[in-house]
């Protein structure tokens, strides 16, 4: 029988401006565990993702990523406090109930990269 187990999945994120990208998820709360040949490596906990000194601008864009944490309300304070939006002049939506039975809210990077962060509801 094949072992087919799964470990991880990450994402290559775009960065306009490798420097400030990595600064912005720093200053987010994400811990950089390596930095190297162009690509760091973030992680928030179990969650993941890679940073590529690389951006295509359709690609930035139009990239999207997703964050499901369990408490939205919790990391909107945090995103508010980490001063993310003013230093870095983001956009930074409100908490909204989507149809899909998630309560969200957005925030782009310094490259245009959407984040949507959000919590499941019942």
């Amino acid at each position: 029988m094949q072992n087919l187990h799964v470990t991880e999945i990450k994402a290559f994120v775009p960065a306009r401006d490798y420097a400030l990208s990595k600064s912005f998820y720093t200053d987010l709360g994400f811990t950089m565990a390596s930095d190297g040949g162009g690509v760091a490596y973030f992680h928030f906990g179990e969650a993941s993702f890679l940073l590529q000194d690389f951006c295509a601008e359709s690609l930035a864009e139009n990239f999207m990523m997703h964050l499901l944490v369990a408490d939205v309300d919790a990391w909107w304070a945090h995103v508010q406090a980490s001063g993310v939006v003013s230093r870095y002049g983001v956009r930074l939506t409100d908490i909204e109930t989507q149809p899909w039975r998630m309560r969200d809210f957005c925030i782009s990077d310094p490259s245009g990269v959407l984040w949507r962060i959000g919590q499941n509801i019942p």
